[in-house]
């Protein structure tokens, strides 16, 4: 069963970071790292097995909903180490007989080859870096597929697994407001139950850093990017796909689970390199870190049976604010008694009177709070405003 906690609301998840990639992504500040050398992936997976271990130690009795094989590029894998993870996990937790489990896949050709071995090792869902549909931006992006070999993993993704997504960015440089419509239908007319939808954001540390800091990217001003957002939630509403998170669109019924978890601030386990997990222990929530150096991370493994770094246990306020961050992103809003018994203190009326006032927020039936479609592009000023 799961945790009995007051302060959970049932839902664990398994993240699993995979952290190597074939090479760096200009606009990525994920833990990723390129590899080059002999490299023991028999012997690595065996690290995982200690750490899935130890953290089921501190989680005993959890029903797993979902897994998510992240990344770093997560379809360099052998299948059959992706099954070896998925049976540690079965081994020390309880896995639920519908749980969602998803692995990220970059859409080569050769990476696409090993779809079907991942299906025999469990796999169920994945989710596909296409990132754009058309060749030129997909070159400044980094990626090192082309739009035929993106849609044909697509297709064949969706032949092969019960359920998949893929991911696009959006608002780049040079991009129009008529370039994203018409690459937008294309992409809308491919999916199927999901897709994500990022605005290029530029993040401390990466190539795109460096460029944009030296004035050599040029993004989208602040107008231009809000006219890119509402175009993007007016198509994907009208293709049957809207919103359920800012970023994320689905058909009713094919959410992902455990990002679902994410946001609804439920429990996750945090294995492998860079992962972060958040997990209800003897009545405390922790926040966990991993060693993110991808070999450091093996030794530590090696010596003590995980790689933590950092175990933090949350205040309540903390833990108040965590939900409102977490929660709000969401469609279904937030339920203020849930955060009155994280937190010990309740919302101030007055804040949530004047964000509806000018029209950021809303109270729907069920008496949850959620952030309105005017409200979203705000949404960081809003939780400030609620969290206050």
């Amino acid at each position: 069963m799961s945790s009995p906690d007051p302060r959970g609301n049932g839902l664990f998840g398994v993240y699993v970071h995979w952290p190597f990639c074939a090479a760096k992504c200009p606009y990525c500040d994920f833990n990723s790292h390129v590899h080059r050398g002999a490299f023991d992936e028999a012997a690595y997976v065996e690290s995982y097995k200690q750490e899935i271990a130890y953290f089921a130690r501190q989680t005993p009795g959890r029903t797993v909903q979902s897994i998510f094989f992240g990344g770093g590029t997560p379809s360099l894998m052998d299948p059959r180490s992706v099954a070896q993870i998925l049976d540690t996990i079965g081994q020390h937790w309880n896995i639920a007989p519908k749980a969602e489990i998803t692995l990220e896949a970059n859409p080569t050709s050769v990476e696409a080859d090993r779809f079907r071995g991942y299906r025999a090792a469990g796999v169920n869902r994945v989710s596909l870096g296409v990132q754009s549909l058309r060749d030129g931006p997909l070159a400044e992006l980094g990626r090192r597929h082309s739009v035929e070999e993106a849609i044909g993993a697509v297709r064949l993704a969706q032949s092969i697994f019960q359920r998949s997504s893929f991911d696009l960015i959006y608002a780049r440089p040079k991009q129009s407001l008529s370039d994203w419509e018409d690459e937008l239908k294309e992409a809308l007319w491919l999916a199927q139950g999901h897709i994500s939808l990022y605005q290029l954001t530029i993040e401390m540390g990466t190539r795109y850093f460096d460029l944009w800091n030296a004035g050599k990217l040029k993004m989208p001003d602040e107008d231009l990017s809000a006219d890119f957002y509402e175009l993007t939630q007016d198509l994907t509403r009208d293709a049957g796909l809207p919103a359920y998170e800012i970023s994320n669109h689905a058909r009713p019924g094919q959410e992902s689970i455990h990002n679902l978890i994410y946001w609804r601030y439920g429990e996750y386990a945090g294995i492998g390199p860079g992962a972060h997990g958040r997990l209800l222990i003897d009545g405390r929530r922790h926040a966990t870190a991993i060693e993110k150096l991808p070999f450091d991370w093996q030794k530590k493994v090696l010596a003590r049976g995980h790689g933590m770094t950092t175990d933090d246990i949350l205040t309540w306020e903390e833990e108040g604010d965590e939900l409102l961050v977490m929660g709000l992103r969401l469609r279904e809003g937030i339920d203020p008694a849930r955060f009155a018994t994280l937190s010990g203190r309740k919302i101030d009326p007055r804040q949530i009177d004047e964000l509806k006032r000018i029209g950021f927020v809303e109270t729907l039936s069920n008496g949850h709070i959620r952030v309105t479609e005017k409200g979203w592009p705000v949404l960081d000023a809003v939780v400030a405003d609620l969290a206050a």
